[in-house]
């Protein structure tokens, strides 16, 4: 996995984490479901980094 690519995939999920805990201690839920989605698709990049490498040629 491209190092850059990790390291945006570990700061969406980060970031949607808070975003999802905050959402939630407040009782906002656009915000928790906003955070869901930025969570959601951290991991996303992560799968599809994943699989680039799993059919990368060694």
């Amino acid at each position: 996995m491209a190092a850059d690519e990790k390291a945006q995939a570990k700061r969406e999920q980060a970031k949607g984490k808070m975003k999802r805990i905050a959402g939630d201690a407040v009782g906002n839920e656009s915000l928790k479901a906003e955070g869901h989605a930025e969570e959601s698709k951290g991991d996303l990049r992560t799968a599809k980094e994943k699989a680039k490498d799993a059919f990368k040629p060694k």
